[in-house]
């Protein structure tokens, strides 16, 4: 049996506003071993019965079912098209049609017949209401065929039409670079219109646009109006249409919205709710005219896929008394999202809730390291029976909410916590018999679901919430085996792109609030707001991570002019090939440094000049794999001489490193810039420095992510293994004693005696620190990806048994299946069972030095290693470790 069981568009299974036609890919399933794929043929329709064919590819000889660029097809805009496949294999059997796959276009190029409309003028600009807008039309007496609307806000917009929310995304159009780069959304309404009159309402908040943002607080970052952009495309079945746009006809008015700010939440009056105020029998006559507000229209850009939107409901796992005597409902979970309650009471009481992440010491509530966040939703009732509520346009981070307010009796049943971050098909699972390592994995993902709320956040609570791009650097990788990513992140490197100094330099945060800000330059030091290694170098580390993910050449490209800038700014700022740039982060939050600082012991000076080796050398494979020759000739000369210039100044003439720290002798053994001769050396000291530590790790933010993998590439899987099983302080176990349910942004963000990091820089949801994650999967599971056939098309099975782990159970969902892997300790054996997708390969490199069941697999020696090459099926390995055989 041969089948396709899956099309994808762009990497989702179907888009909702496109500006171009997707990539294309599918999975196959088969009932055989070793099956590729022969041909394929893909037809796109304009009707799912597939009879008005729109383009038909004829058979392809091919055997790529990822990434497939169609040639240049022209669309329509605000129109469906359905795609199927069919396949043959490479023993000849012939699939049926695939069950098909939509898209929607956008607006494309076709002209905007709307204008962005505001209930504000720029006397608003200090106030955080919500506004309403609406305006009622009619439509033809002739049945309709279709219809989209395509809208976003200046700020945040919830888009109603007869009364009815349109679609389900949350905190649209999310955060961008606004003046170059603002997304808009579509959506399918045929259901909610009617022949005749109808009506269309929006409700629009402050977001990001015009509200309180960073640390500074800075207001009015992009604007000081909020703004709403609507078309409504109809089509009737006689082929004709209508088109209804904004314009300063529709009517405004004040929203029960009384304050809504990302940080500080919401004030919710009910008593000035409009009943059906987005409905047609609405009496507006006492309403506004609306504005109209100049916005630059190019930077509009359609979003068919990755919004935000509520993903899951946590319930309370208990109500608590504390003993300051404060009621506390306890969700179980740190996470991102917002409180949904119901209620009863008199008109004018209030409901009045508090959001934080952990207990202090003492069991009471803390609140210091939200700093000036307030994280506060109050209510005041409408008085009209049970109500029901949940915010609009804010988000909060926490585990705990305190109660402050409340009429009646505080029951468990009528508290929600409801769960928000971007739209993202989970991809990896991991298991194994050690509940603290599983936990971690939990801890991992909840800090994933946490901060990627429309952009790559460091923490979800305190005034801050920022796109730091070192965080996202050192995680992406991670992420990308969690959830897939590509989407995401394809979207914030958008905003990076244009969001780079001129001169090519890489801001901290992205989207950019901070450069330019006086504030912010005294803040980080004057003129400190761009270009820290490691973080900046976010700009080179993240596509091509992405290319290795998902083999996607295009992101590569997109990027191709940021990555070179950044590349090029360093080398215009380098002295002899040593680089250092101005305000460095280092090795951010390590522990080898002095009480209450930030600044790891590792030299800035040794850290920048790594990373500029490393992201040159990745740029000059980026520049060859899209056929760039002299720049990957040139950027490869410059990757060799950075490396050559590391060698003699960061290593005496005997091959010891200059800086004895943990961090140093990681960045050179992962970034391989350690001579081959020096490297066994490196490697001893390496583990010389983590047992001067008892075995614990000091490192920040810049040594962590790689230091077990800089332990097991060099041979010492052992000491990589207890790394990663240290359960004291300071240790990824450790924050799981603790009773973790999220990553910390402190190793010691509370500390064994109960006490806590200073509260003005102590998340306990930033993720950075689970960039572990990535050597669970690519090295205790095994899962790696082969950068000669990127996106898993060749995969290679090695996984590292360990630890007290008697059992793993792990699987990555690549772009043509899951890629799954279980072992096992069997009397002393590894037990192997692998599951290799169709139309993709496999070399399983095992540490054995004897296999005892091959499973029909071919292997044969390769210095400590057995190795095999395979096609697609499911295969069962038994083999005698190498360091058992004794």
């Amino acid at each position: 049996m041969l089948a396709v069981s899956k099309i994808t568009l762009n990497y989702e299974p179907g888009l909702c506003g496109v500006d171009a036609f997707p990539l294309v890919g599918w999975q196959i399933v088969s009932d055989r071993q070793n099956v590729y794929q022969q041909s394929w043929r893909l037809q796109c329709s304009t009707d799912a019965a597939f009879s008005q064919l729109h383009y038909d590819s004829g058979v392809v000889t091919d055997n790529a079912s990822a990434n497939i660029t169609l040639p240049d097809i022209p669309l329509l805009p605000s129109t469906r098209y359905f795609l199927r496949v069919c396949i043959s294999d490479n023993d000849g059997e012939q699939s049926r049609w695939s069950e098909a796959a939509e898209f929607v276009t956008g607006m494309l190029n076709a002209p905007w017949q709307a204008d962005f409309i505001s209930a504000e003028t720029p006397e608003n600009r200090h106030q955080s209401n919500g506004t309403l807008l609406r305006h009622t039309f009619r439509l033809a007496d002739k049945a309709i065929a279709v219809a989209f609307v395509h809208v976003t806000a200046l700020g945040l917009y919830h888009l109603y039409l007869n009364g009815q929310r349109v679609g389900n995304d949350e905190l649209a159009p999310g955060w961008t670079s606004y003046k170059q780069h603002l997304l808009y959304q579509t959506w399918d309404v045929t259901a909610q219109l009617r022949q005749g009159k109808n009506a269309i309402g929006a409700e629009v908040g402050a977001g990001w646009f015009k509200g309180d943002m960073g640390f500074m607080r800075h207001r009015n970052f992009y604007g000081e109006q909020t703004a709403l952009l609507c078309q409504l495309v109809v089509r009737y079945d006689d082929g004709t249409q209508q088109v209804i746009g904004s314009n300063d006809g529709w009517r405004t008015d004040a929203s029960p919205i009384r304050f809504s700010e990302l940080y500080d939440g919401e004030v919710y009056d009910a008593r000035l709710v409009q009943d059906g105020w987005a409905n047609t029998e609405f009496d507006d006559h006492g309403w506004r005219p609306a504005s109209v507000v100049t916005f630059n229209r190019q930077a509009l850009t359609a979003q068919g896929a990755g919004k935000v939107k509520a993903q899951e409901t946590l319930l309370p796992q208990a109500i608590i008394t504390t003993p300051q005597g404060d009621t506390v409902i306890d969700f179980g979970q740190n996470m991102s999202g917002w409180v949904a309650f119901c209620v009863n009471g008199q008109r004018g009481d209030r409901v009045v809730l508090r959001h934080f992440e952990t207990l202090d010491a003492q069991g009471n509530v803390y609140l210091d390291n939200l700093r000036s966040a307030q994280q506060r939703i109050e209510y005041i009732l409408s008085g009209d029976g049970e109500e029901t509520y949940h915010p609009h346009f804010t988000f909060q981070g926490f585990r705990y909410v305190k109660v402050e307010q409340y009429p009646g009796r505080i029951e468990a049943e009528n508290f929600k916590a409801i769960v928000l971050h971007s739209d993202m098909q989970q991809t990896g699972r991991f298991s194994c018999s050690h509940a603290g390592l599983n936990q971690l994995h939990h801890n991992i993902l909840w800090g994933l679901k946490s901060n990627f709320v429309d952009v790559p956040t460091d923490c979800p609570q305190r005034d801050e919430r920022l796109g730091w791009t070192g965080d996202a650097q050192i995680f992406c990788r991670t992420a990308s085996y969690l959830m897939q990513t590509r989407n995401f992140f394809a979207k914030w490197l958008a905003d990076l792109k244009i969001d780079q100094t001129p001169e090519g330099g890489v801001p901290h945060v992205i989207p950019d609030i901070l450069t330019g800000h006086c504030e912010a330059d005294r803040f980080l030091s004057a003129g400190g707001t761009h270009s820290s290694s490691a973080w900046a170098d976010a700009a080179v580390v993240n596509p091509w991570t992405l290319y290795l993910m998902y083999g996607d050449t295009r992101i590569l490209d997109t990027q191709y002019d940021s990555m070179k800038a950044w590349i090029d700014f360093m080398h215009a700022h380098a002295d002899n090939h040593l680089w250092r740039y101005k305000l460095q982060f280092g090795d951010w939050v390590a522990l080898d440094t002095a009480e209450g600082s930030y600044f790891g012991a590792t030299p800035d000076s040794l850290i920048c000049t790594a990373w500029y080796a490393y992201s040159t050398g990745l740029f000059a494979r980026a520049a060859a794999v899209l056929g760039r020759h002299d720049d990957a000739a040139n950027y490869r000369a410059l990757y060799q001489a950075i490396v050559q210039h590391f060698h003699s100044e960061f290593f005496t003439a005997d091959g010891a490193m200059t800086a004895r720290t943990q961090t140093a002798h990681i960045l050179a053994l992962y970034f391989n810039l350690v001579p081959d001769a020096w490297r066994q050396r490196t490697v001893d000291t390496l583990v010389e420095l983590l047992a001067e530590q008892e075995g614990h790790l000091v490192t920040g933010f810049v040594g962590t992510p790689y230091f077990c993998h800089a332990l097991s590439q060099n041979g010492r899987i052992n000491e990589a293994w207890a790394l990663l099983m240290k359960d004291d302080f300071p240790s990824w176990l450790y924050q799981v004693n603790a009773g973790a349910t999220t990553i910390w942004e402190h190793w010691d963000g509370i500390r064994p005696d109960g006490s806590m990091w200073s509260p003005d820089m102590n998340s306990f949801n930033h993720y950075a620190y689970g960039a572990v994650g990535e050597w669970l999967y690519r090295a205790v599971a095994g899962i790696e990806v082969d950068e000669a056939q990127p996106g898993f098309k060749h995969v290679i099975i090695s996984p590292l048994p360990g630890g007290e782990v008697s059992f793993v159970d792990a699987g990555y969902q690549s772009l043509y299946g899951e890629i799954a892997v279980h072992w096992c300790r069997v009397d002393g054996r590894i037990r192997l069972s692998v599951r290799i997708p169709a139309n993709t390969t496999a070399t399983l490199k095992l540490a054995a030095c004897e296999i005892i069941v091959a499973g029909g697999l071919a292997f044969t020696p390769h210095g400590s290693q057995w190795c095999a090459t395979t096609g697609s099926g499911a295969y069962q390995v038994e083999y005698l470790p190498a360091d058992d055989k004794a």
